[in-house]
């Protein structure tokens, strides 16, 4: 038996470097090297963009996501690599944001 996949999710133009599932909420999001954060269904549809804080301008100062955690309430917390956090909603709607010189990992 060969193991075939359930959906392919598309959408990033780069390496993917963090990711997680939302099972209670039947959701995917996912985070590449060089852009911005997305919510799939597990069917395979996109949702929404999870954009970050328009503070940082510049490509040079693109928000490079590190870890992605989401709870079954709803809330997804990013953490980016220049020591940024970012809750969002899962309706892609920026929450909250906390800048730390912490390492985390």
């Amino acid at each position: 038996d060969f193991a075939t996949p359930r959906a392919i999710l598309t959408g990033h133009d780069y390496e993917i470097t963090c990711a997680t599932i939302c099972a209670e909420l039947g959701l995917v999001i996912s985070g590449s090297k060089e852009g911005p954060c997305l919510i799939h269904s597990m069917n395979g549809d996109l949702l929404r963009t999870l954009e970050g804080p328009e503070t940082l301008e510049g490509p040079e100062n693109c928000l490079k996501p590190k870890l992605i955690q989401a709870s079954r309430e709803g809330h997804c917390v990013i953490y980016y690599e220049n020591g940024l956090f970012c809750v969002f909603s899962v309706n892609g709607r920026l929450q909250a944001t906390m800048e730390t010189d912490d390492k985390i990992r």
